[in-house]
């Protein structure tokens, strides 16, 4: 395929991509009883072990197929715009296309966060005929070292290999905090990600509970550099980092449990990846009533929140919805929620 053809490909499913995209958004104005975005894990097991991570294992199965069929059809069947595949790694599920490829049945977007280490230029064509229209790759370093081997000097291979075969949106995501050794690492794995045609954004690495660790001088500075880097529909989007960066609190509205979905590999619904435990009902069992609950729900951790997930995802509703309800038992909760209405 020539690159003129290529380029007018790609320019295509972009269009086609923010068509869906502003959809979304629209629903997502018009009514606050579905979820936006579903982080769903299909396989706990990962292949590396950062050592600021509490996200993997190193011993799980897949989740079968059918039964992360059934999940990804009740999450539709919720109205669910936004599937997000993460892990663990899933790139290790033997399955990965055909659940990418349910996803788009469903009319969902789907998007994926890697370690981009098991990317060949096959495996990346494979997830173009799925339909996967977002992945991201979070770097950590430049060098590999004793706190992350997601190093630009392994990885920079395989983002070649994405320039050149992808037809879906890549962003590349650094990181500061954390014990990242050098944080101007975040610099040059971000300018190298535009050089390859990506967006490239910027995180601040949590500590075990998801909450405000806050960055050094020099982490500050590398941190205000990469936001400058970032497309300004990423920027407003990432605004609450500001605060966490100087290791101020965020007052906002957390949408977690309703607008945005944790399902891990048991099928259980959670607050995010940091908060699981809560609600931890089963998907199968999640109702409009549980996101109608949890939307109006306190969640006690969010004034030092680092999750940007659900950050962004709770931005669409930043102006309306006031949290009236305490946390409590899910029967509670419906209590509650019943003498409220």
């Amino acid at each position: 395929m020539s690159d003129s053809v290529k380029r007018l490909k790609r320019a295509w499913k972009s269009l086609h991509l923010r068509v869906r995209e502003i959809r979304m958004i629209a629903g997502g104005l018009a009514s606050t009883s579905h979820p936006i975005d579903a982080h769903i894990i299909p396989m706990r097991r990962c292949n590396l072990a950062c050592a600021y991570c509490n996200e993997y294992d190193d011993s799980s199965k897949p989740v079968p197929l059918d039964t992360m069929n059934q999940r990804l059809d009740h999450l539709a069947k919720l109205g669910t715009a936004i599937i997000t595949i993460s892990g663990g790694e899933p790139l290790l599920h033997p399955e990965l296309d055909s659940i990418i490829a349910r996803v788009r049945h469903h009319g969902m977007i789907a998007g994926m966060i890697t370690n981009g280490y098991l990317l060949t230029a096959d495996r990346v064509k494979r997830l173009n005929r799925a339909g996967l229209d977002h992945l991201q790759i979070s770097i950590d370093n430049v060098m590999p070292d004793e706190v992350s081997k997601k190093s630009l000097k392994v990885l920079d291979k395989k983002l070649q290999l994405l320039a050149e075969h992808a037809d879906f949106h890549v962003n590349i995501n650094s990181v500061v905090g954390g014990g990242i050794h050098n944080p101007k690492d975040a610099l040059t794995i971000g300018k190298r990600a535009l050089e390859l045609g990506f967006t490239s954004t910027v995180g601040i690495i949590h500590d075990g509970g998801g909450q405000l660790q806050p960055l050094r001088d020099e982490e500050r500075e590398v941190y205000s550099a990469m936001r400058s880097m970032e497309k300004s529909s990423y920027a407003r989007i990432n605004s609450f980092q500001d605060n966490i960066a100087h290791g101020k609190e965020n007052h906002w509205r957390c949408r977690a449990g309703s607008r945005y979905l944790y399902i891990c590999e048991d099928g259980l619904v959670h607050y995010c990846s940091q908060q699981r435990g809560y609600p931890g009902k089963p998907l199968a069992e999640y109702t409009t009533e549980d996101i109608r609950r949890e939307y109006r729900t306190v969640k006690g951790c969010a004034p030092r929140c680092t999750v940007a997930c659900v950050h962004q995802v709770s931005t669409i509703d930043f102006w309306r919805g006031p949290q009236d309800l305490q946390p409590s038992a899910v029967g509670d909760q419906s209590q509650q929620l019943v003498q409220l209405q």
